[in-house]
């Protein structure tokens, strides 16, 4: 069942893992096996599996964060504010993961409980993933292979630096239907969990913010109230006529950056509400901050956002 902010304690996946040592919870990337959590609070979503999939989903922790794999079932898992405090809106959160793994903590568990003790109940999405090796030591390799940031290539056409080709589009099938039921048992749930159907949010950080724009962007049944992509692709896309509100987030010394700002100026000549943030550094992947970063005030300006906007009032 969905509980309440003051129940809350996350998986005893998180309580082990703030009693292992420094030296333990290395902080070099390297990737470790983490015990699959028993995650009592996660919803079926029932969207089915993944084909071809080569193993269970697995856990690992790299940076000291647990993280997941090898997805076949999606889950949400409420968290809600405490009795009394809700203020009616909602946000479905999606971490990020290159559509490989998610990173449960930092970009699932941990922005899920900061927005509870907002007073807005907050779903974090497990949404099914591609495959990945069954190994731990294969899906490692595989994760530290050389890898280098796409730059643009040069050009002396004026018009291809305006306006830069999009990328091609992946299949988002399966993360799509699993978006849309989230939106949907949000919907049926409204009443018991205190929800305000008119005020449901998406977020999302990476690929996470991938699926967010995707979902605003194709969903036919899913009508957000806003959405907040956090170090998402910047590239243009085309806008609906219902877009809502948007909340953007990245560091210019993302890799995901490159300059580009065309989603932003989309949203912006189609007559969107957009807001920008873009910080001076933070990298990839700091979900709610990391130390010495000016990106680590995001959270605080999207609370703001939402507060003008008035979707923190309560009804």
């Amino acid at each position: 069942m969905p509980f309440h902010f003051k129940n809350l304690t996350k998986p005893a996946l998180l309580a082990s893992l703030l009693l292992l040592t420094s030296a333990v919870l290395a902080q070099d990337g390297t990737i470790y096996p983490l015990e699959t959590p028993a995650e009592p609070n996660a919803i079926l979503l029932g969207t089915g599996g993944v084909e071809n999939q080569p193993a269970p989903e697995t856990w690992f922790r790299q940076w000291g964060d647990p993280m997941a794999r090898n997805i076949s079932t999606a889950t949400l898992t409420p968290f809600l504010p405490e009795p009394g405090k809700a203020n009616g809106t909602a946000v479905i959160v999606a971490p990020g993961g290159g559509f490989s793994w998610l990173s449960m903590g930092n970009e699932g568990w941990e922005v899920a409980e900061a927005l509870a003790k907002q007073g807005i109940a907050a779903f974090v999405l497990k949404y099914r993933l591609n495959p990945t090796p069954p190994a731990l030591e294969d899906f490692s390799a595989w994760m530290n292979r050389p890898r280098t940031a796409p730059s643009p290539a040069p050009t002396s056409d004026s018009s291809q630096v305006a306006n830069p080709p999009r990328p091609p589009q992946r299949d988002l099938s399966n993360q799509l239907e699993d978006a849309e039921a989230a939106y949907a048992m949000i919907v049926k749930n409204a009443k018991e969990w205190g929800v305000d159907t008119e005020r449901i949010g998406m977020i999302g950080f990476s690929a996470g913010a991938g699926l967010t724009m995707h979902s605003t962007l194709h969903s036919k049944t899913m009508k957000l109230a806003f959405i907040g992509p956090i170090y998402g692709g910047m590239g243009p896309v085309e806008v609906p006529e219902n877009a809502p509100p948007m909340f953007n987030v990245i560091a210019s010394d993302d890799f995901l950056f490159l300059g580009q700002i065309g989603v932003i100026e989309s949203w912006y000549k189609a007559g969107k509400p957009v807001e920008f943030h873009l910080y001076q550094n933070g990298g990839h992947g700091f979900g709610l901050g990391n130390p010495n970063r000016t990106s680590n005030r995001w959270f605080d300006a999207f609370i703001y956002w939402l507060e003008v906007n008035k979707f923190l009032a309560k009804k």
